[in-house]
């Protein structure tokens, strides 16, 4: 199903939207204090109109409420912002602003009486903010009430609009995907600013076999491309759309903004996102804030980096909330949680986020490392040729919390690999350091009983020293034979809770961990040595998800441990003679990583530029 075949530059607008001013989300499950907080009196909050009854105050200081204005001084070439809003009744209207310590001063404001469809407009200069701080706007009401409609910041525009494709890549997950398309179908103004909505479908249960599909690709239109693909990860799915967007006329000016299938789409994520890629000085990736799906409060974080030398994604950048709840307040300063100081990301995931075009054809296509790590390759690949990644604070989506996911997974192999893929193209790529951390974390699997996961790792290393040409199919060999490897393994397998094969239920007393150890060394080596030995504190136990470090589980000889998703139990036992059968080709593979370090380095850095052409993509598509 294909739509128009040109994605062209369109006329500006007199002004350009870049938010609109909601008063409630997305769905019910959403807090309305995440958009609009009543903070005295009574309101009544709905998506585009608010009410303010007789002696109220609400503040559109909130997550969705701040306009980032640090972001927009940083980044853009707008000298201002005009805030217009459409009042019925009586009351005040304000624009304030804070600074980067979270200080607030009253901008501009206007009182109205008796008013009748009013269009109240304010402006506010972009002027203040380098470090830090945002503008939003506050309404309060006397005897009366007020009635406000049509919130909406605008900015003056370019002398030609970017068009938008949005890319959903899916893999059996038919109603998310099917979800987050409605969702962009279901609201007109973000839908409008969008060309084309390709959905790369890569499952076995396609999406258009669904009744529901039709009435969703009726709404959409003309926009929508619907390709069927081979399962190439998220890196293919995604890459896809950036191969199909950058080959058509007019395009060499376009925004392709990833969606994940899974998500809460909070539509309104279009308009902040491309309003901001259409005003920036230089090309950037504009990345979406992740809010946990689970805890819709939460935000994940504020901005995010990679350790390259230590293989540790998802570094908070200093100052960037992180877990935060944004309808709370920080303990220490009383004040509200919201992203005041401006942090600078090192990459953004890919769950939204969007790439220009222009980056594409100045630093190639993604690689095909199949799943994981692939948005952070693409962000320190963009950032070394001089393109930043900005992480847009009020550009969110809701996605399933990470800490709800178990890191003994299939997943793991290839974010190991593809760490020190990444590593090894864009950082010093130390052997030392890296094999340090190399073998701290199989050591820890080991006593953790974890030996699944320290096969996951073996295989990840072993196969990152097959060399670039390991990656020629895309991933698709990687992903059947992790999951083959790992079914050898009893402990990768989840079991309910209620049905622990071979344990009766009566027999599982909840042992909880002692403090975590201050010397981490020490203690490993004494539980290494003590399994050696045979010996242990607790014969069998049951441990929480929250206590399943290694230096607890090491203690027992057979752990029933909660799976992080809390949708079952792993039974790990200890197996003396697995464990240094592991061990030993461990330390073999961990030398031939430290030997071979500097040649493997050379040889993908080498094969970088082929990897990542348009005729490998084009190969891989089969086209």
């Amino acid at each position: 199903m294909s739509g128009n075949s040109t994605l062209v530059e369109h006329e500006a607008p007199e002004k350009l939207l870049a938010q609109r001013g909601l008063f409630a989300g997305p769905s019910p499950i959403v807090s309305e204090d995440l958009y609009a907080e009543v903070s005295r009196g009574v309101a009544d909050r709905e998506r585009h109109r608010l009410v303010l009854h007789p002696h109220a105050v609400v503040s559109m200081n909130t997550y969705f409420g701040r306009f980032p204005a640090t972001y927009w001084q940083r980044w853009c070439v707008s000298p201002e912002v005009e805030l217009s809003v459409t009042l019925t009744g009586s009351g005040t209207v304000a624009v304030v602003a804070s600074d980067a310590e979270g200080e607030s001063r009253t901008v501009a404001a206007e009182q109205v009486a008796d008013a009748t469809r009013q269009v109240v407009t304010l402006t506010a200069k972009i002027d203040k903010f380098t470090d830090g701080g945002g503008l939003w706007f506050d309404l309060t009401t006397g005897e009366d009430r007020l009635v406000v409609e049509d919130a909406r910041w605008t900015v003056a525009p370019p002398a030609k609009v970017r068009p938008t494709a949005v890319v959903i890549c899916t893999f059996n997950r038919v109603e998310d995907c099917l979800n987050t398309m409605a969702a962009l179908a279901s609201d007109q103004e973000p839908l409008a600013l969008v060309d084309a909505v390709y959905v790369v479908d890569q499952g076995t249960d396609a999406v258009e076999s669904r009744p529901r599909f039709a009435e969703v690709a009726a709404a959409l239109g003309d926009k929508l491309r619907y390709i069927r693909q081979p399962n190439l990860g998220g890196a293919g799915g995604f890459t896809r759309g950036l191969y199909e967007v950058t080959e058509l006329d007019g395009a060499e000016h376009a925004n392709v903004l990833f969606m994940d299938d899974d998500v809460l789409c909070e539509p309104e994520i279009v308009i902040r996102t491309t309003a901001f890629a259409n005003r920036t000085a230089q090309p950037v990736i504009v990345g979406g804030q992740m809010l946990y799906l689970l805890h819709p409060n939460h935000l994940h974080v504020g901005a995010e980096y990679a350790n390259l030398d230590t293989l540790a994604p998802g570094q908070v950048v200093e100052g960037a909330l992180h877990d935060a709840d944004l309808t709370g307040f920080d303990e220490e300063t009383g004040k509200r949680n919201v992203q005041d100081r401006r942090v600078d990301a090192g990459y953004n995931g890919w769950w939204s986020c969007l790439i220009p075009s222009e980056i594409v054809k100045a630093i190639g296509y993604p690689l095909p490392l199949f799943f994981q790590w692939d948005d952070i390759e693409y962000g320190y690949r963009a950032r070394a040729h001089g393109f930043a990644t900005v992480t847009l604070p009020g550009a969110g989506v809701w996605h399933a919390d990470f800490h709800w996911k178990d890191w003994d997974d299939w997943h793991r192999y290839f974010n190991l690999r593809n760490a020190l893929i990444t590593s090894a193209l864009h950082s010093r790529f130390d052997p030392k350091r890296i094999c340090r951390s190399m073998a701290s974390q199989l050591a820890t699997y080991l006593v953790g009983m974890q030996y699944g996961l320290a096969a996951t790792q073996l295989k990840a290393i072993e196969d990152f020293l097959k060399g670039p040409g390991f990656l020629r199919d895309g991933g698709v060999q990687a992903a059947a034979d992790i999951r083959k490897l790992r079914a050898e393994y009893p402990e990768t397998v989840r079991h309910p809770a209620s049905e622990v094969p071979g344990i009766a239920s009566g027999d599982l007393p909840l042992i909880s961990a002692p403090p975590a150890p201050k010397l981490f060394a020490p203690v490993l080596a004494k539980r290494i040595v003590h399994q050696l030995l045979g010996k242990n504190v607790h014969d069998v136990g049951a441990v929480s998800s929250g206590d399943s470090a290694w230096w607890h589980v090491s203690l027992f000889n057979t752990a029933v441990v909660t799976d992080a998703s809390q949708e079952g139990v792993r039974v790990r036992r200890r197996d003396r003679e697995l464990a240094v059968r592991l061990g030993k080709q461990g330390t073999k593979l961990i030398r031939e990583l430290y030997r071979q370090a500097p040649e493997m380095q050379r040889a993908y850095r080498e094969a970088m530029g082929e990897l990542t052409d348009r005729s490998n993509w084009k190969r891989l598509y089969d086209l």
